[in-house]
């Protein structure tokens, strides 16, 4: 006779009080993110400090967006091995040494590799960040915990780049690196009080195998597909702006801070759109996205108008973001951090060819066409990721 042995499953991991986290977690996503726009009111500065030109520093943006995106995929699948709270322990401290260093560069050679390494340094705490409230927060508070804290991305586009262009004359360009480099030691510091510590981790196997979740969640038709259309949503939303920019708009940095209402309601709105599940609410916001976007092109409004369409549209961003990261996590069973690496990466390599779709377009009319059919074409990849010979489970998020 064979006798079975029926083993326990290990315990959930414990629920924590959302209020502190969050607090700490939105403010080190903003900084975080913030990096990524804050050098652009700061070309002008740094090319007369090195004797060259505001276009020929624009790589130092694109620099940082490179290895934010590769350190996603990096440094994500190790948060599912060594623990969430060890890899932001990492992760912040290593981004206080690098920014404070971009702050000594001698010259853009050495500020474009610094401002790699610092992209990939400061890309460990997102998909960490983001496991950890989808494994700590309750269910009830999970939704708007997510919400907040991807609204804190987003609104670090806006955010920095206001504070970059007011602190600069007063501290100059490296005064402004430094300063960033104290806030992510604060941040270290305010991580670990707050954070539990990690619970005991199957670490089994050679490192490489933290790695294999990503070709094996690539191979689940249904998450490819919420994956590319997480591409459009900062694909738009950069695109949008830097069209703006190209095209003359004036009050550019108005219409930004026009959209900062929309990205504090959406988290407040989260309790009750939360009973919406995560795919139709995924769906609703990609379809009035991109109407936004079309009544641009169609209308040309004036200022007022220019800004409560934006306003709609920076809506449609944050609520179709958090929503596409609870789909695609929740066909990712344990590989949380693969997952969320993955989702990220995608997210911000469209935001790293928004610029250059923006470019592309002869004018603002063509490029908002064109942007409201991308939206569309984002919602129809998550549609067709629920038909039955595509999804591999059927959720509920």
């Amino acid at each position: 006779m064979t006798t079975f042995v029926r083993t326990a499953p290990p315990p959930a991991p414990q629920a924590i009080s959302p209020a502190p986290t969050l607090v700490v977690f939105t403010l080190t996503a903003i900084m975080s993110a913030g990096q990524l726009y804050s050098v652009i009111p700061l070309l002008a500065d740094m090319a007369a400090d090195w004797r060259s030109t505001p276009d020929g520093l624009s790589w130092l943006v694109t620099a940082f967006g490179i290895g934010y995106a590769a350190g996603f995929l990096a440094f994500g699948p190790l948060s599912d091995r060594y623990g969430r709270r060890r890899m932001i322990g990492i992760g912040l401290p290593l981004a206080a040494i690098v920014t404070a260093l971009v702050a000594l560069s001698p010259g853009q050679e050495v500020a474009l590799g610094l401002r790699v390494l610092q992209g990939l340094v400061v890309a460990i705490f997102p998909p960490a960040a983001l496991s950890y409230l989808a494994e700590r927060l309750e269910p009830r508070h999970r939704m708007v915990g997510i919400t907040v804290v991807t609204s804190g991305f987003l609104a670090a586009a806006v955010l920095f780049q206001i504070a970059a262009q007011a602190l600069v004359g007063v501290v100059g360009w490296r005064g402004l690196f430094v300063g960033s480099a104290v806030l992510f030691a604060a941040a270290a510091v305010a991580t670990r009080l707050i954070m539990r510590p990690d619970e005991t981790r199957d670490r089994a196997g050679s490192l490489t195998a933290a790695y294999r979740a990503i070709p094996a969640l690539l191979g689940n038709p249904a998450l490819v597909l919420r994956c590319l259309a997480t591409v459009t949503v900062l694909l738009t939303f950069v695109a949008a702006y830097t069209g703006l920019q190209i095209n003359g708009t004036p009050d550019l940095l108005a219409l930004r801070a026009g959209g900062l209402p929309s990205l504090l309601l959406i988290p407040l709105l989260m309790p009750w759109l939360a009973r919406v599940p995560a795919i139709p609410r995924a769906l609703a916001a990609f379809a009035l996205g991109s109407l936004s976007l079309a009544l641009v092109a169609v209308t040309g409004p004036g200022t007022v108008g220019l800004t409560l369409l934006l306003a709609v549209y920076v809506a449609a961003v944050a609520l179709v973001t958090p929503s596409l990261n609870v789909s695609i996590v929740a066909l990712a069973g344990q590989a949380r951090g693969a997952a969320l690496a993955l989702f990220t990466f995608a997210l911000f390599l469209g935001g790293s060819l928004g610029p250059q779709l923006a470019a592309a377009f002869p004018g603002l009319t063509p490029l908002m066409y064109g942007l409201a059919a991308a939206l569309l074409a984002g919602a129809l990849a998550v549609y067709v990721s629920t038909r039955k010979k595509i999804s591999a489970r059927k959720e509920d998020a």
